[in-house]
């Protein structure tokens, strides 16, 4: 059981929890997840680990509500508990002094991706910062990004904050004004196929964080995995970050829509049982 003792809105879908799991924040790394699930019989949903505190024992995950189990996880209060909370789970990110890093987070993703900005930049690399999102309301973590960022540019879809445009055009206009060594993407599915055509068309490696559909988290049950350069590779345990030139995006995007009649079914159920 993990009692949460902070919660905060960052928009009416996205939420901030912080987790006491003095033994998950003890040994996680920029990367990690957990795996949480609500009641005996609760859906398992994976999480990254967005931030931990060793000293207070405690994680922070930021949820976007899109289905059953992250509406439930919304009614959850501060003083609540969440019956299983399982992790860290797969590999940590690898991190080192490359130079110049070219980061682009998308939606929620950027809450994964603040660990990892804080790490490239304490290892001494220039890091470059994109948030991206449909419309300003969605930019999450804006002020803790510039503190371990030495440039953080923000597009939005509507243009209603920062730059109007896709990640991509962000991305383009640092790549032609100045060198990049390195480059991470974590967001939805579509925006880091994107994101890594961008950058192979400049030959600068990059790293995706992948979010398939994920159930056991170790590796048994073969719903996480994708089409790495040819081979089968497991989202829990060989992952979730892989080189995003070999990722095979167009399978994965196929695999996440396996179940979208199901999940909007239960989640209309649920809503006519909330309402009730």
């Amino acid at each position: 059981m993990s009692k949460i003792i902070e919660k905060e809105f960052f928009s009416k879908n996205v939420v901030k929890l912080v987790l006491e799991a003095p033994e998950i924040a003890r040994s996680r790394k920029p990367g990690h997840f957990v795996i949480i699930k609500i009641g005996e019989k609760g859906e398992r949903i994976p999480l990254t680990i967005a931030a931990a505190n060793e000293k207070e024992g405690t994680i922070t995950l930021v949820v976007q509500k899109v289905g059953v189990t992250t509406a439930k996880l919304f009614e959850l209060e501060v003083g609540d508990e969440i019956s299983d909370v399982v992790g860290p789970l797969g590999q940590a990110t690898h991190i080192e002094k490359v130079g110049t890093v070219l980061c682009a987070g998308g939606g929620v993703g950027v809450a994964p991706m603040l660990p990892i900005v804080e790490g490239l930049k304490k290892a001494g690399n220039r890091v470059i910062t994109i948030l991206a999102a449909r419309t300003k309301d969605l930019i999450i973590l804006e002020e803790q990004m510039k503190e371990h960022s030495d440039e953080v540019i923000i597009m939005t879809d509507d243009g209603s904050y920062g730059r109007q445009g896709l990640v991509t055009a962000g991305m383009e206009e640092v790549i032609n004004r100045e060198k990049v060594n390195m480059a991470v993407t974590i967001g939805p599915a579509i925006m880091m196929k994107f994101a890594a055509l961008t950058t192979k068309k400049y030959n600068i490696e990059t790293v995706a964080s992948l979010n398939t559909i994920m159930v056991d988290g170790t590796g048994m049950c073969g719903a996480c995995r994708v089409n790495v350069g040819g081979k089968t590779k497991f989202v829990c345990v060989d992952g979730p970050e892989f080189d995003a030139h070999q990722v095979d995006f167009d399978e994965m995007l196929s695999r996440l829509g396996a179940y979208k009649d199901q999940e909007v079914a239960a989640y209309q159920k649920y809503l006519e049982t909330v309402e009730v």
